[in-house]
């Protein structure tokens, strides 16, 4: 294609000097020009396609951003949904928030009056203690340096820790009587199912019978069974099942019984 250029600007050079009084310098210089400018003419062509190409290249690389893009907030829409339904919840709690302050010291004084009120129906256990740690949030309430979120914390604490004498067995030595019927004995609590006694030399032993509120003796072969569970109780036999009368009356359809079955 070149050399076909070099030889139609040939024929119209020649052409021109046939039938122009222009020297031959004149038309060759004119020759000269016309090939210049169809060179820069192309060399603008080609620069024009080179950016087009970049152009496509970065349009394509735009729509496939774009598309990914898309496909991210699709895959987000359900979490930012439960953001916002999280930050409404949160919203509307703060909106009850001044009206939930002001009737919370009326929440911890009944909380903790209830407590109170639980331990003193409740069986004869570690009465000390217990009224001990009840007496410790009465006083808590009234303290100006506690702020609300410690003193609900210490009564949720409190409640919690009663809860979870229902779920224990437990064995320990203590005195029970008063004056001169004062006496050391070992006593067994399975949850708040059973309250009992032994004495040491297992010649003596009683149930707690919360609707009487007393003592009641135990036979001999309640005692043994009674040896058994403190055993268990200090991991000195292996788990079995007991029969022992509760503390707690129980009003059945069929035969009324007190005693019940407990395994261990």
């Amino acid at each position: 294609m070149e050399r076909t250029r070099h030889i139609l600007i040939g024929v119209a050079a020649g052409l021109v000097l046939a039938a122009s009084p222009l020297s031959a310098d004149e038309v060759l210089q004119e020759a000269s020009e016309a090939q210049r400018a169809q060179a820069e003419l192309q060399a603008r062509i080609d620069a024009a396609d080179d950016e087009s190409r970049e152009m496509l290249t970065e349009l394509r690389r735009l729509e496939g951003e774009t598309r990914r893009l898309e496909a991210r907030a699709e895959a987000e829409e359900p979490r930012l949904e439960r953001r916002v339904e999280r930050l409404d919840e949160r919203e509307a709690a703060l909106d009850t928030l001044a009206e939930t302050r002001e009737v919370l010291p009326e929440i911890e004084q009944a909380l903790v009056a209830r407590l109170r009120a639980w331990i003193e129906q409740d069986l004869p256990f570690l009465e000390e203690e217990r009224l001990a740690r009840v007496e410790g949030l009465e006083s808590g309430m009234a303290d100006p340096d506690a702020s609300a979120a410690d003193r609900l914390d210490r009564i949720l604490a409190a409640w919690r820790a009663e809860l979870d004498y229902g779920r224990e067995l437990d064995a320990w030595r203590g005195t029970l009587g008063e004056g001169d019927d004062r006496r050391e004995v070992d006593f067994l609590r399975l949850g708040r199912a059973g309250l009992y006694y032994l004495t040491p030399d297992g010649r003596e032993g009683g149930v707690w019978r919360a609707d009487a509120e007393r003592w009641q003796a135990l036979d001999e072969a309640g005692r043994v069974e009674l040896r058994h569970g403190l055993r268990i109780a200090r991991e000195q036999r292996a788990p079995e099942l007991l029969t022992l009368p509760i503390s707690h009356s129980l009003e059945r359809a069929a035969t009324p019984t007190d005693d019940a079955e407990a395994s261990l």
